[in-house]
Protein backbone atom coordinates (compact mmCIF):
# COMPACT_ATOMS: atom_id res chain seq x y z
CA UNK A 1 0.00 0.00 0.00
CA UNK A 2 1.24 3.47 -0.85
CA UNK A 3 2.21 5.41 2.23
CA UNK A 4 1.27 9.02 2.76
CA UNK A 5 3.60 11.89 3.47
CA UNK A 6 4.11 14.30 6.31
CA UNK A 7 5.57 17.73 5.67
CA UNK A 8 6.32 20.17 8.48
CA UNK A 9 5.98 23.95 8.40
CA UNK A 10 7.54 26.05 11.16
CA UNK A 11 9.02 29.42 12.01
CA UNK A 12 12.79 29.98 12.02
CA UNK A 13 12.98 33.22 14.00
CA UNK A 14 11.25 34.41 17.20
CA UNK A 15 7.75 33.65 15.91
CA UNK A 16 5.34 35.93 14.04
CA UNK A 17 6.87 34.91 10.69
CA UNK A 18 3.51 34.56 8.92
CA UNK A 19 2.97 30.80 9.25
CA UNK A 20 -0.82 31.09 9.12
CA UNK A 21 -0.86 32.61 5.65
CA UNK A 22 1.54 29.97 4.28
CA UNK A 23 -0.44 27.07 5.77
CA UNK A 24 -3.55 28.52 4.11
CA UNK A 25 -1.71 28.78 0.77
CA UNK A 26 -0.24 25.25 0.96
CA UNK A 27 -3.32 23.45 2.34
CA UNK A 28 -4.84 22.62 -1.10
CA UNK A 29 -1.86 20.27 -1.65
CA UNK A 30 -2.67 18.25 1.51
CA UNK A 31 -5.51 16.15 2.87
CA UNK A 32 -5.03 17.07 6.53
CA UNK A 33 -3.51 19.97 8.52
CA UNK A 34 -2.36 19.24 12.08
CA UNK A 35 -1.13 21.62 14.80
CA UNK A 36 1.55 20.01 16.98
CA UNK A 37 2.46 22.36 19.87
CA UNK A 38 1.82 25.65 21.64
CA UNK A 39 -1.30 27.28 22.97
CA UNK A 40 -3.52 30.32 22.42
CA UNK A 41 -0.62 32.70 23.03
CA UNK A 42 0.24 32.31 19.33
CA UNK A 43 -1.92 34.11 16.79
CA UNK A 44 -1.92 33.23 13.10
CA UNK A 45 -3.37 36.03 10.97
CA UNK A 46 -4.90 35.29 7.56
CA UNK A 47 -6.35 37.74 5.05
CA UNK A 48 -8.38 36.90 1.96
CA UNK A 49 -11.53 38.05 0.17
CA UNK A 50 -11.40 41.32 2.11
CA UNK A 51 -11.66 39.59 5.50
CA UNK A 52 -9.09 39.22 8.28
CA UNK A 53 -9.04 36.25 10.67
CA UNK A 54 -6.87 35.54 13.72
CA UNK A 55 -6.50 31.89 14.73
CA UNK A 56 -5.13 30.94 18.15
CA UNK A 57 -5.60 27.20 18.59
CA UNK A 58 -7.39 26.08 15.43
CA UNK A 59 -5.08 25.03 12.55
CA UNK A 60 -4.82 27.49 9.67
CA UNK A 61 -6.03 24.93 7.13
CA UNK A 62 -9.60 25.29 8.38
CA UNK A 63 -10.53 27.77 5.62
CA UNK A 64 -9.68 25.50 2.71
CA UNK A 65 -12.46 23.26 1.40
CA UNK A 66 -13.41 20.21 3.41
CA UNK A 67 -9.95 19.43 4.76
CA UNK A 68 -9.65 17.73 8.15
CA UNK A 69 -7.78 19.82 10.76
CA UNK A 70 -6.34 18.19 13.88
CA UNK A 71 -5.35 19.78 17.19
CA UNK A 72 -2.61 17.40 18.33
CA UNK A 73 -1.60 16.06 21.73
CA UNK A 74 1.31 18.51 21.96
CA UNK A 75 -1.05 21.50 22.06
CA UNK A 76 -2.37 23.02 25.30
CA UNK A 77 -5.99 24.11 24.93
CA UNK A 78 -8.08 26.68 26.82
CA UNK A 79 -11.74 25.63 26.43
CA UNK A 80 -13.14 29.14 26.86
CA UNK A 81 -10.77 30.73 24.33
CA UNK A 82 -11.27 27.81 21.95
CA UNK A 83 -15.06 28.25 22.18
CA UNK A 84 -14.86 31.97 21.38
CA UNK A 85 -12.49 31.37 18.48
CA UNK A 86 -14.61 28.55 17.02
CA UNK A 87 -17.87 30.47 17.37
CA UNK A 88 -16.38 33.45 15.52
CA UNK A 89 -15.38 31.16 12.67
CA UNK A 90 -18.79 29.49 12.61
CA UNK A 91 -20.44 32.92 12.38
CA UNK A 92 -18.39 33.60 9.25
CA UNK A 93 -19.84 30.46 7.65
CA UNK A 94 -17.09 27.90 8.27
CA UNK A 95 -18.25 24.41 9.20
CA UNK A 96 -16.02 23.19 12.04
CA UNK A 97 -17.93 20.36 13.72
CA UNK A 98 -17.09 17.71 11.12
CA UNK A 99 -13.71 19.02 10.05
CA UNK A 100 -11.96 19.84 13.31
CA UNK A 101 -10.66 16.95 15.44
CA UNK A 102 -9.15 17.37 18.91
CA UNK A 103 -6.68 14.98 20.52
CA UNK A 104 -7.78 13.36 23.78
CA UNK A 105 -4.19 13.74 24.97
CA UNK A 106 -4.00 17.54 24.54
CA UNK A 107 -3.69 19.22 27.95
CA UNK A 108 -6.24 21.72 29.27
CA UNK A 109 -5.29 25.23 30.38
CA UNK A 110 -7.28 25.85 33.57
CA UNK A 111 -8.30 29.31 34.86
CA UNK A 112 -5.89 28.81 37.77
CA UNK A 113 -3.04 28.21 35.30
CA UNK A 114 -3.43 31.83 34.18
CA UNK A 115 -3.29 33.03 37.77
CA UNK A 116 -0.17 30.94 38.33
CA UNK A 117 1.33 32.47 35.19
CA UNK A 118 0.84 35.96 36.63
CA UNK A 119 2.14 34.90 40.06
CA UNK A 120 5.33 33.36 38.66
CA UNK A 121 6.03 36.42 36.49
CA UNK A 122 5.48 38.75 39.47
CA UNK A 123 8.02 36.73 41.44
CA UNK A 124 10.70 37.16 38.77
CA UNK A 125 10.89 40.92 39.24
CA UNK A 126 13.37 42.36 36.74
CA UNK A 127 14.00 38.92 35.20
CA UNK A 128 10.53 38.66 33.64
CA UNK A 129 10.30 36.43 30.57
CA UNK A 130 7.49 38.48 29.01
CA UNK A 131 4.84 35.76 29.03
CA UNK A 132 1.43 36.55 27.53
CA UNK A 133 -0.29 35.48 30.78
CA UNK A 134 -2.39 32.84 28.99
CA UNK A 135 -1.29 30.05 31.37
CA UNK A 136 0.81 28.19 28.80
CA UNK A 137 3.94 27.67 30.95
CA UNK A 138 2.13 26.43 34.08
CA UNK A 139 0.08 24.02 31.94
CA UNK A 140 3.20 22.50 30.39
CA UNK A 141 4.77 22.42 33.87
CA UNK A 142 1.83 20.32 35.11
CA UNK A 143 2.12 18.10 32.05
CA UNK A 144 5.81 17.38 32.62
CA UNK A 145 5.35 16.90 36.38
CA UNK A 146 2.55 14.40 35.62
CA UNK A 147 -0.15 16.56 37.17
CA UNK A 148 -2.01 17.56 34.00
CA UNK A 149 -5.68 17.56 33.11
CA UNK A 150 -6.31 16.36 29.55
CA UNK A 151 -9.11 16.71 27.02
CA UNK A 152 -9.95 13.01 27.39
CA UNK A 153 -10.65 13.59 31.09
CA UNK A 154 -13.79 15.64 30.33
CA UNK A 155 -15.74 12.42 29.75
CA UNK A 156 -14.74 10.62 32.95
CA UNK A 157 -15.44 11.93 36.47
CA UNK A 158 -14.36 15.38 35.31
CA UNK A 159 -15.76 17.52 38.12
CA UNK A 160 -13.81 15.60 40.75
CA UNK A 161 -10.58 15.73 38.72
CA UNK A 162 -11.00 19.44 38.05
CA UNK A 163 -11.62 20.21 41.73
CA UNK A 164 -8.48 18.30 42.79
CA UNK A 165 -6.30 20.17 40.28
CA UNK A 166 -7.80 23.52 41.22
CA UNK A 167 -7.20 22.86 44.94
CA UNK A 168 -3.56 22.01 44.24
CA UNK A 169 -3.11 25.27 42.26
CA UNK A 170 -4.77 27.29 45.02
CA UNK A 171 -2.36 25.79 47.57
CA UNK A 172 0.59 26.83 45.39
CA UNK A 173 -0.80 30.36 45.00
CA UNK A 174 -1.27 30.62 48.75
CA UNK A 175 2.34 29.54 49.30
CA UNK A 176 3.41 32.32 46.91
CA UNK A 177 1.29 34.78 48.89
CA UNK A 178 -0.65 35.50 45.70
CA UNK A 179 -4.27 35.49 46.82
CA UNK A 180 -5.78 38.63 45.30
CA UNK A 181 -7.60 37.07 42.34
CA UNK A 182 -11.14 36.07 41.41
CA UNK A 183 -11.80 33.46 38.72
CA UNK A 184 -15.56 33.09 39.31
CA UNK A 185 -16.69 34.55 35.97
CA UNK A 186 -13.77 33.12 34.00
CA UNK A 187 -14.47 29.67 35.45
CA UNK A 188 -18.13 29.89 34.42
CA UNK A 189 -17.21 30.58 30.78
CA UNK A 190 -14.44 27.95 30.96
CA UNK A 191 -16.99 25.29 31.96
CA UNK A 192 -19.23 26.41 29.08
CA UNK A 193 -16.20 25.85 26.86
CA UNK A 194 -15.86 22.30 28.17
CA UNK A 195 -19.48 21.53 27.20
CA UNK A 196 -18.99 23.21 23.83
CA UNK A 197 -15.89 21.09 23.10
CA UNK A 198 -17.92 17.92 23.56
CA UNK A 199 -19.71 18.72 20.28
CA UNK A 200 -16.49 18.19 18.34
CA UNK A 201 -14.76 14.98 17.31
CA UNK A 202 -12.42 14.19 20.19
CA UNK A 203 -10.11 11.47 18.99
CA UNK A 204 -7.05 9.32 19.62
CA UNK A 205 -5.17 11.56 17.23
CA UNK A 206 -1.99 9.48 17.02
CA UNK A 207 -4.02 6.53 15.69
CA UNK A 208 -5.99 8.74 13.35
CA UNK A 209 -2.84 10.38 11.95
CA UNK A 210 -1.04 7.09 11.36
CA UNK A 211 -4.15 5.62 9.75
CA UNK A 212 -4.33 8.65 7.44
CA UNK A 213 -0.72 8.00 6.42
CA UNK A 214 -1.33 4.29 5.88
CA UNK A 215 -4.17 5.14 3.52
CA UNK A 216 -1.75 7.15 1.37
CA UNK A 217 -2.98 10.61 2.32
CA UNK A 218 -0.82 13.63 3.09
CA UNK A 219 -0.50 15.76 6.23
CA UNK A 220 0.88 19.25 6.73
CA UNK A 221 2.08 19.81 10.30
CA UNK A 222 1.77 23.39 11.54
CA UNK A 223 3.97 24.79 14.30
CA UNK A 224 3.43 27.85 16.48
CA UNK A 225 5.96 30.45 17.69
CA UNK A 226 9.47 30.06 16.21
CA UNK A 227 12.69 28.06 16.51
CA UNK A 228 14.47 30.68 18.62
CA UNK A 229 11.68 30.29 21.20
CA UNK A 230 12.15 26.51 21.47
CA UNK A 231 12.46 25.45 25.12
CA UNK A 232 15.66 23.47 24.37
CA UNK A 233 17.31 25.36 21.51
CA UNK A 234 15.98 28.90 21.83
CA UNK A 235 17.31 31.92 23.72
CA UNK A 236 16.63 30.30 27.11
CA UNK A 237 15.10 31.30 29.51
CA UNK A 238 13.34 33.80 27.22
CA UNK A 239 11.53 31.05 25.35
CA UNK A 240 8.14 29.36 25.14
CA UNK A 241 7.35 26.14 27.03
CA UNK A 242 7.27 23.64 24.16
CA UNK A 243 9.46 22.26 21.39
CA UNK A 244 8.78 24.50 18.40
CA UNK A 245 11.29 22.69 16.17
CA UNK A 246 10.62 19.90 13.67
CA UNK A 247 11.14 17.18 16.30
CA UNK A 248 8.12 18.64 18.11
CA UNK A 249 5.91 17.42 15.26
CA UNK A 250 6.89 13.84 16.09
CA UNK A 251 6.16 14.10 19.82
CA UNK A 252 3.22 16.49 19.37
CA UNK A 253 1.35 14.26 16.93
CA UNK A 254 2.71 10.75 17.36
CA UNK A 255 4.54 10.62 14.03
CA UNK A 256 7.71 8.58 13.46
CA UNK A 257 10.67 10.71 12.27
CA UNK A 258 11.07 8.50 9.18
CA UNK A 259 7.66 9.73 7.97
CA UNK A 260 8.75 13.37 7.62
CA UNK A 261 9.48 14.63 4.12
CA UNK A 262 9.77 18.35 3.38
CA UNK A 263 10.52 20.79 6.19
CA UNK A 264 9.38 24.29 5.26
CA UNK A 265 11.21 26.97 7.22
CA UNK A 266 9.53 30.37 7.32
CA UNK A 267 11.41 33.60 7.87
CA UNK A 268 10.80 37.29 7.38
CA UNK A 269 13.02 39.38 5.08
CA UNK A 270 13.99 41.10 8.35
CA UNK A 271 13.56 39.99 11.97
CA UNK A 272 11.18 40.70 14.88
CA UNK A 273 10.75 39.68 18.48
CA UNK A 274 7.94 40.13 21.01
CA UNK A 275 8.47 40.41 24.76
CA UNK A 276 11.70 40.26 26.72
CA UNK A 277 14.94 38.55 25.77
CA UNK A 278 18.08 39.10 23.70
CA UNK A 279 17.83 40.23 20.07
CA UNK A 280 21.26 40.91 18.49
CA UNK A 281 20.04 42.77 15.38
CA UNK A 282 17.37 44.88 17.09
CA UNK A 283 17.12 48.46 15.78
CA UNK A 284 16.34 51.26 18.22
CA UNK A 285 16.35 54.01 15.58
CA UNK A 286 14.02 55.40 12.91
CA UNK A 287 14.75 52.43 10.65
CA UNK A 288 13.40 50.01 13.26
CA UNK A 289 10.30 52.17 13.75
CA UNK A 290 9.79 52.36 9.98
CA UNK A 291 9.97 48.56 9.62
CA UNK A 292 7.47 48.20 12.48
CA UNK A 293 4.99 50.62 10.91
CA UNK A 294 5.31 49.32 7.34
CA UNK A 295 5.11 45.70 8.52
CA UNK A 296 2.23 46.35 10.97
CA UNK A 297 4.35 44.60 13.57
CA UNK A 298 1.91 44.26 16.43
CA UNK A 299 0.92 40.95 18.04
CA UNK A 300 -2.16 39.27 16.53
CA UNK A 301 -3.36 38.08 19.95
CA UNK A 302 -1.78 40.51 22.40
CA UNK A 303 -1.48 43.69 20.28
CA UNK A 304 2.02 44.06 21.70
CA UNK A 305 4.49 46.15 19.71
CA UNK A 306 7.11 43.93 18.11
CA UNK A 307 10.78 44.77 18.34
CA UNK A 308 12.28 45.02 14.82
CA UNK A 309 15.72 44.53 13.31
CA UNK A 310 17.68 43.37 10.29
CA UNK A 311 17.74 39.72 9.23
CA UNK A 312 20.08 37.55 11.34
CA UNK A 313 21.77 34.90 9.20
CA UNK A 314 23.77 33.44 12.12
CA UNK A 315 20.54 32.58 13.92
CA UNK A 316 18.90 31.39 10.69
CA UNK A 317 21.74 29.00 9.86
CA UNK A 318 21.35 27.54 13.35
CA UNK A 319 17.57 27.23 12.96
CA UNK A 320 17.91 25.54 9.57
CA UNK A 321 20.34 23.00 11.06
CA UNK A 322 18.29 21.99 14.13
CA UNK A 323 15.14 21.63 12.02
CA UNK A 324 16.61 19.93 8.95
CA UNK A 325 14.95 22.56 6.74
CA UNK A 326 14.68 21.54 3.09
CA UNK A 327 13.22 24.75 1.68
CA UNK A 328 12.74 28.33 2.81
CA UNK A 329 9.76 30.64 2.59
CA UNK A 330 10.44 34.37 2.87
CA UNK A 331 7.67 36.60 4.18
CA UNK A 332 7.09 40.37 4.15
CA UNK A 333 9.63 41.13 1.43
CA UNK A 334 7.41 44.08 0.44
CA UNK A 335 8.09 45.80 3.79
CA UNK A 336 11.63 46.52 2.58
CA UNK A 337 10.50 47.83 -0.84
CA UNK A 338 11.35 51.47 -0.04
CA UNK A 339 14.78 51.15 1.59
CA UNK A 340 17.95 52.47 -0.10
CA UNK A 341 20.12 49.94 1.70
CA UNK A 342 19.34 46.53 3.21
CA UNK A 343 21.52 45.03 5.92
CA UNK A 344 22.06 41.37 6.83
CA UNK A 345 23.90 40.09 9.89
CA UNK A 346 26.47 37.56 8.63
CA UNK A 347 28.44 37.00 11.88
CA UNK A 348 28.63 38.08 15.53
CA UNK A 349 31.43 39.71 17.43
CA UNK A 350 31.45 38.15 20.89
CA UNK A 351 33.66 40.07 23.29
CA UNK A 352 35.60 41.38 20.29
CA UNK A 353 36.09 37.98 18.58
CA UNK A 354 34.18 37.28 15.34
CA UNK A 355 32.12 34.07 15.36
CA UNK A 356 29.73 32.57 12.80
CA UNK A 357 27.81 30.20 15.11
CA UNK A 358 24.89 30.76 17.49
CA UNK A 359 26.47 30.69 20.97
CA UNK A 360 25.17 29.26 24.26
CA UNK A 361 24.15 32.74 25.40
CA UNK A 362 23.37 35.80 23.25
CA UNK A 363 22.44 37.98 26.21
CA UNK A 364 25.65 39.97 26.57
CA UNK A 365 28.75 40.88 24.58
CA UNK A 366 27.19 40.17 21.17
CA UNK A 367 27.61 42.66 18.36
CA UNK A 368 26.22 41.96 14.86
CA UNK A 369 28.54 42.09 11.85
CA UNK A 370 26.58 43.40 8.87
CA UNK A 371 26.84 43.13 5.11
CA UNK A 372 25.13 45.96 3.23
CA UNK A 373 23.20 45.34 0.03
CA UNK A 374 21.49 47.81 -2.30
CA UNK A 375 17.72 48.13 -1.88
CA UNK A 376 15.36 47.48 -4.80
CA UNK A 377 13.24 50.64 -4.38
CA UNK A 378 10.30 49.02 -6.17
CA UNK A 379 6.70 48.37 -5.11
CA UNK A 380 6.41 44.59 -5.59
CA UNK A 381 2.97 44.10 -4.03
CA UNK A 382 1.21 43.68 -7.42
CA UNK A 383 3.78 41.31 -8.91
CA UNK A 384 2.58 37.86 -10.02
CA UNK A 385 5.84 36.24 -11.12
CA UNK A 386 9.49 36.18 -10.06
CA UNK A 387 10.34 37.37 -13.60
CA UNK A 388 9.11 40.81 -12.49
CA UNK A 389 11.55 41.07 -9.57
CA UNK A 390 14.04 43.93 -9.82
CA UNK A 391 17.68 42.83 -10.13
CA UNK A 392 18.54 44.06 -6.63
CA UNK A 393 15.84 41.88 -5.08
CA UNK A 394 16.90 38.85 -7.13
CA UNK A 395 20.45 39.48 -5.94
CA UNK A 396 19.22 39.65 -2.32
CA UNK A 397 17.56 36.24 -2.75
CA UNK A 398 20.73 34.75 -4.27
CA UNK A 399 22.80 36.19 -1.44
CA UNK A 400 20.49 34.67 1.20
CA UNK A 401 20.42 31.27 -0.53
CA UNK A 402 24.23 31.19 -0.70
CA UNK A 403 24.61 32.21 2.97
CA UNK A 404 21.94 29.79 4.20
CA UNK A 405 22.72 26.95 1.77
CA UNK A 406 19.00 26.33 1.35
CA UNK A 407 16.68 27.27 -1.54
CA UNK A 408 14.02 29.97 -1.09
CA UNK A 409 10.98 28.47 -2.82
CA UNK A 410 8.14 30.83 -1.86
CA UNK A 411 8.15 34.60 -1.46
CA UNK A 412 5.34 36.62 0.09
CA UNK A 413 4.88 40.19 -1.15
CA UNK A 414 1.80 41.17 0.88
CA UNK A 415 -0.70 39.84 3.45
CA UNK A 416 -3.29 38.51 1.02
CA UNK A 417 -3.42 34.87 -0.04
CA UNK A 418 -2.86 35.93 -3.67
CA UNK A 419 0.27 37.95 -2.86
CA UNK A 420 2.41 34.83 -2.90
CA UNK A 421 4.98 33.90 -5.52
CA UNK A 422 6.14 30.29 -5.89
CA UNK A 423 9.56 30.26 -7.54
CA UNK A 424 10.43 27.90 -10.36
Amino acid sequence: MQKGKVDVLLGLQWGDEGKGKVVDVLTPQYDVVARFQGGPNAGHTLEFEGEKYVLRSIPSGIFQGGKVNIIGNGVVLAPDLFMNEAKDLEKSGHDLRNRLHISKKAHLIMPTHRVLDAAYEAQKGKSKVGTTGKGIGPTYTDKISRNGLRVGDIFDNFEEKYAAHKARHEAILKSLDYTDYDITEVEKVWMEGIEYMKQFQIVDSEYEINQILKSGKSILCEGAQGTLLDVDFGSYPFVTSSNTICAGACTGLGIGPNKIGEVFGIMKAYCTRVGAGPFPTELFDETGAKIRDLGHEYGAVTGRERRCGWIDLVALRYAIAVNGVTQLIMMKSDVLDGFDTIKACVAYKQNGVEIDHFPYSIEEGIEPVYKELPGWKTDMTKFTSEDQFPKEFSDYIKFLEAELETPIKIISIGPDRDQTIVRK
